[in-house]
């Protein structure tokens, strides 16, 4: 158990490097960290875990080397600029319980930049928020996981066990990123992702798929409609049938312990749509990208037989399929869903540290949206509290995070890292430095 003294300096050093820690994300923020373009936001995090006397580690991911995983999601792109970084801090003896916190660097297109109120890459701070692409999911989550670090050192204490600071990419298309990882012999007893999570910890989330169904058509003049056969109006009916499984998956909610109160945990998302070639040609072709998700303990298997069944019942019972079954190829995510077990030591240690820094209890909730957990949850079986900071409109316009949740978040990661590694009083060790 941590002093009182210890605590206090804690926390008054998370206040006191704070305008540092926010001058640090917004300069994270800046760097356009899309799909494909990640090394130079992980050149900038490679630097600053390195000045900080961690061993470093920074790879680029090799396909064949986790394809054969369960839950590797298919690639569809290069990842030649695929890398993660991990700076790891070893005691020179290790007395408490190891850590891992983990984020990811990868975030989502901006849309229309026009209908943003600043540019995506500019992270103002405006009226207590952080605005930008990346500001919530999840860059000020990765940089308070070093800054929880610093405040720890900043207050004279020597985290006594070690711990692993990750940024991974993918985590916003496959979570190949913390699979990679993991399957790099990364392990700790416990793991933190401060995801941008409302000042919650998240209790379970569903799995999700990535999948592409293509449609054909027969084209013909227009003046001649009826002797083709228009592949756009088979894509809708394809999206009609998967709307009726969709429903039909929400239906079981109340089997699924933690979904029954969530109004619609399952959704589809039809992410993008293409076809045809000639406003006055009937369409020869269209295809279209779903986002599924399913509920934790149904196999991504079992969740693709039903998917398949499902278009092959609509190739039979809608006209408007031409009798032709679509062609269905998995495009990024195969994750199953997790559930975190209540009462771990990690989880009580969380609790305990949310309410000194909060002054409230910590609460926790079920989210129908993905998270890298589920590696290290179901194939690390590692206790992982996924819990961040309050934010806006992430993935979409105006994107943003609530700058005194990121303090308050960075306090509990602080006397989370203390309690759970253990410290020892910088001016008592025999260490000259803390690596």
């Amino acid at each position: 158990m941590l002093k009182e003294s210890q605590v206090k300096r804690i926390l008054n050093s998370v206040d006191f490097l704070f305008d540092e820690q926010l001058k640090f994300t917004q300069e994270l923020v800046k760097y356009p960290s899309l799909r494909g373009q990640e090394h130079t936001a992980q050149d900038f995090l490679f630097n600053a875990m390195s000045e900080r006397g961690f061993s470093m580690d920074r790879w680029k991911i090799d396909v064949e080397d986790i394809q054969h995983h369960e839950g590797f999601g298919p690639v569809t792109v290069s990842y030649e600029n695929a890398f993660n970084v991990v700076g790891t801090y070893r005691p020179s003896q290790s007395k408490g319980r190891s850590l891992i916190l983990n984020g990811h660097i990868d975030v989502v297109p901006t849309g229309p930049a026009e209908m943003w109120s600043r540019s995506p890459w500019d992270p103002e701070i405006i009226d207590g928020w952080m605005y930008g692409r990346g500001a919530a999911d999840m860059k000020a989550g990765l940089v308070a996981n070093l800054a929880a670090y610093d405040a720890v050192r900043a207050s004279g204490l020597l985290p006594q066990a070690p711990i692993y600071f990750q940024s991974v990419v993918e985590e916003e298309c496959t979570g190949n990123g913390a699979l990679s990882a993991l399957l790099r012999g990364y392990q700790a007893d416990a793991v933190i992702i401060p995801e941008p999570e409302e000042n919650m910890l998240v209790r379970a989330n569903v799995g999700v798929l990535w999948f592409k169904v293509r449609v054909t058509g027969k084209p013909s003049h227009t003046r001649e409609m009826d002797q083709g056969f228009n592949a756009i109006d088979a894509a809708y009916a394809s999206i009609h049938a998967l709307r009726k499984l969709e429903e039909q998956w929400n239906s079981q909610k109340n089997d699924h312990p933690y979904f029954e109160d969530l109004e619609h945990p399952i959704n589809f998302n039809v992410g993008k749509i293409n076809g045809g070639d000639w406003p006055s040609t009937v369409p020869p072709w269209c295809e279209f990208d779903i986002r599924a998700a399913i509920y934790p303990g149904i196999s991504t298997d079992q969740a693709k037989k039903e998917i398949k069944e499902t278009l092959k019942s609509a190739v039979r019972e809608d006209p408007r399929m031409g009798g032709v079954p679509p062609t269905i190829t998995y495009t990024g995510f195969n994750a199953e869903g997790y559930v975190l077990k209540e009462g771990s030591d990690a989880e009580m240690t969380l609790r305990e540290c949310h309410q000194t820094a909060f002054k409230s209890e910590l609460q926790t909730f079920t989210t129908p949206g993905y998270l890298d957990a589920r590696v290290f949850t179901i194939y690390g079986d590692m206790p992982t509290l996924v819990y961040g900071p309050k934010s806006h409109d992430i993935h979409g316009f105006d994107e943003r995070v609530d700058i005194e949740s990121v303090r308050l978040v960075t306090k509990t990661i602080a006397l989370f890292i203390a309690n759970w590694c253990g410290v020892e009083e910088a001016h008592l060790s025999k260490e000259n430095d803390n690596r």
